[in-house]
């Protein structure tokens, strides 16, 4: 089936990575091309930061946010909190991540993974920003940290948990970030969380450079790949892909505060 253009956006890629280094203004024109107006660009660790905010001055459709990923803890350092807070208040991104935990990886601290983790939903309750959140087979401590902070809002990225999960999620506040994956017929149980969840509570995402689709397996994925996500999630739920994809652009601007087009 072929989908109509729609405005769509990507809330997490991670274009300012070298993969994209040899074409990165052809694959935003790819994007746009395909109906992507809007990228959200996390990032990983405190020296990607200069480097991510270039890449999101290329273009206006490119959002940046500042944080530190659970699975590079070796490389962060007790600094690297004090200065988000100083990227935070100088480059105002639309939100603070990736952040999170990961206990999929065996040997990564957990008390080090949360103790970044808490720093930054500290910092996102204190200067009212949404969190970019992973949480590989760590869904029900993540939420758990976010209950103890308290006040908080943010998508769980790369959503693996529950359809009961998903609903605890989105009563704290929480959106589910759906890509790649729900385009593999295995893939079971994200399947029938888009399948089922609110509209109100999804995102669309593609994680690219990683997380490629199903038909595109093993290959670089890019954000003009995320209209086969959207026809997979509207075959899935029996809806029209236009619906999914006003209600997804929507969430997506309530949540990080986008302009919308007009």
């Amino acid at each position: 089936m072929q989908t109509d253009v729609h405005a769509l956006v990507d809330t997490h890629c991670h274009l300012d990575v070298p993969e994209f280094d040899a074409d990165r203004d052809d694959v935003v024109a790819r994007a746009r091309a395909a109906g992507v107006t809007r990228q959200i660009v996390p990032a990983i660790e405190a020296a990607t930061w200069p480097g991510l905010r270039d890449a999101c001055a290329r273009d206006d459709g490119l959002f940046p946010a500042y944080g530190l990923h659970p699975l590079l803890i070796a490389s962060h350092r007790d600094e690297h909190l004090r200065a988000l807070r100083d990227w935070i208040e100088r480059e105002r991104p639309v939100a603070i991540g990736e952040c999170g935990l990961d206990y999929w990886v065996e040997d990564l601290d957990r008390d080090v993974q949360a103790k970044y983790f808490d720093g930054q939903l500290q910092l996102a309750r204190e200067y009212d920003l949404p969190v970019v959140v992973h949480a590989r087979r760590a869904v029900d401590a993540v939420m758990a940290a976010i209950k103890r902070v308290g006040q908080l809002r943010g998508v769980i990225h790369s959503y693996a948990g529950s359809e009961e999960q998903a609903r605890q999620l989105a009563d704290l506040g929480f959106l589910v970030g759906i890509g790649g994956p729900v385009t593999y017929d295995r893939a079971n149980r994200v399947r029938r969380v888009a399948a089922s969840i609110p509209l109100d509570t999804l995102l669309l995402e593609t994680d690219a450079p990683d997380q490629p689709n199903s038909d595109r397996r093993g290959q670089r994925n890019e954000p003009a790949c995320i209209t086969r996500v959207l026809e997979v999630i509207a075959e899935l739920r029996n809806e029209d892909p236009a619906v999914i994809a006003h209600a997804t652009t929507q969430n997506a601007e309530r949540l990080f505060g986008l302009p919308r087009l007009q």
